[in-house]
């Protein structure tokens, strides 16, 4: 999902920024946990019962002290386990779709030329939508754009543009459509200039996968330092769509970027 964020040194963890990051989608983190609810006993009776202020439970004996919460448990961490026993990244029990994206592809380091193309093409779909959309439509997508042929893609003048317009099975976006055609055309002078794309992308870490530990879904962070250098270098080369946040998430997606949490099954 985001080669967001030339070449940067990789090793260790990405700078954290702002919280309120995720998987595809973004999910955010639940708000309001903890909160107390209303109509608890008044402070004044609290303080007559236990004048000392100290916590009750650590009033009792050591051995009828109750044993404390243990705070690595996939529910205090953010995680979610289904029935086969694996821990997941939360968002990925949205639907099978994003099951099976989440186990089998995303973070998973991915170099193959038609295959980056793909994503980033469709990271850049997803805008403004969920990332379960895009999956939902992938296949027609890919039949609409030629299987993500850029060379074919290149060629497209306004009349092709005006029949993805109208097909009911594509995301009909304007800007969005023509900016497939445009990243296409801008892939064929990057390869002409600098080589493959993948190669263009993965020498911003150095080839090496940047492999983070976070321990709950809000630290993920949306976009980095690194996504914002790689968003401008794709823009200045031409390209459209490539925000920080959705170079971010293609660098998940391809695996640049591995933002599986520290206790996922898949990480």
């Amino acid at each position: 999902m985001s080669a967001k964020n030339a070449p940067e040194a990789a090793g260790g963890q990405v700078k954290k920024p702002a919280a309120g990051g995720g998987g595809p989608g973004k999910p955010a983190g639940t708000r309001g946990a903890g909160k107390k609810e209303p109509g608890g006993e008044p402070a004044a009776k609290r303080t007559k019962r236990n004048p000392s202020g100290q916590d009750p439970k650590k009033m009792l004996p050591p051995e009828k002290r109750p044993a404390p919460e243990a705070a690595g448990t996939p529910e205090r961490r953010g995680r979610a386990a289904v029935s086969d026993g694996a821990i997941r990244c939360p968002w990925a029990l949205l639907n099978e779709a994003m099951t099976d994206y989440h186990d089998h592809r995303w973070g998973k380091p991915a170099r193959d030329e038609r295959y980056v193309f793909k994503m980033l093409n469709l990271e850049g779909m997803q805008a403004g939508l969920s990332w379960s959309v895009v999956l939902n439509k992938t296949a027609d997508l890919e039949r609409a754009f030629d299987d993500f042929d850029p060379v074919r893609i290149a060629a497209y003048g306004p009349a092709k543009i005006e029949a993805l317009m109208n097909n009911p099975e594509v995301i009909r976006n304007r800007l969005k459509i023509e900016s497939v055609v445009v990243n296409a055309r801008a892939y064929l002078k990057l390869v002409e200039e600098y080589g493959p794309l993948s190669d263009y992308l993965w020498s911003f870490v150095q080839d090496k996968p940047v492999v983070n530990s976070w321990e709950v879904i809000a630290e993920v962070p949306a976009r980095t330092e690194l996504s914002d250098k790689i968003s401008q270098s794709l823009k200045k080369l031409g390209f459209k769509f490539v925000g920080s946040t959705i170079v971010y998430s293609l660098m998940q997606a391809i695996g640049m970027v591995n933002d599986h949490l520290k206790d996922c099954s898949f990480r």
